[in-house]
């Protein structure tokens, strides 16, 4: 049983202990799954919480079968849509492979950004449907496997692989339309492997 495991069964016979061992293990990776997407910071703090509370909760759902990482990952993505739903208009029409979080809030997201390359590549990340979005960057910035990523979509693994192929292409086309004519995007293209996983650390807490 790997150290999170145990940190999770203890927390769940009532340990407080072993919850905030868990909490600060993950809490920087749940912080930068949230701030890309959510311009509101208290949102970001409130839809964490959440997922840990969720994690306890819902235990029956959790079987071991996958890492207690990936597993979070999965209820924060299940927190996330049902955020964006409560905060549409028409909760129905929301469809994370068709909207974008540019769609609801366009304003430009509050990371600070060191270079040229990480602000156009965070800008054009939420322009790409969000579920796509989600899939760039636990693929980027948490090295999540193609695997792992079925495990958090709960999807097959061919057809995740399909989403990161879609999500470059629409990632690329972003790029293009927003740096149209810039040198900058050449850059970007140029590396952007390098340049996605640059931004990690800049999407922790603060």
């Amino acid at each position: 049983m790997s150290a999170d495991h145990e940190l999770l069964e203890r927390w769940r016979a009532g340990d407080a202990e072993a919850g905030a061992a868990l909490f600060e293990r993950h809490f920087d990776a749940l912080c930068r799954f949230f701030r890309n997407k959510l311009a509101d910071g208290d949102a970001v703090d409130d839809l964490i919480q959440r997922t840990f509370v969720a994690l306890v909760e819902h235990r029956d759902q959790f079987r071991g079968d996958s890492s207690v990482r990936t597993y979070l990952f999965t209820v924060a993505r299940h927190e996330l849509y049902g955020h964006l739903r409560r905060n549409l208009r028409e909760q129905a029409r929301f469809d994370p492979l068709e909207q974008s979080v540019h769609d609801r809030a366009p304003s430009p997201s509050t990371i600070v950004a060191q270079r040229k390359e990480q602000r156009l590549l965070l800008e054009a990340l939420r322009r790409v449907p969000v579920e796509l979005q989600l899939v760039l960057e636990l693929y980027y910035w948490e090295d999540l496997s193609a695997s792992e990523l079925a495990a958090v979509l709960e999807l097959p693994e061919g057809t995740v692989r399909t989403r990161i192929r879609r999500g470059r292409q629409l990632l690329e086309q972003a790029l293009t339309e927003l740096a149209a004519g810039d040198e900058v995007l050449a850059s970007t293209l140029a590396g952007l492997d390098d340049w996605a996983r640059s931004i990690r650390e800049r999407l922790g807490p603060g």
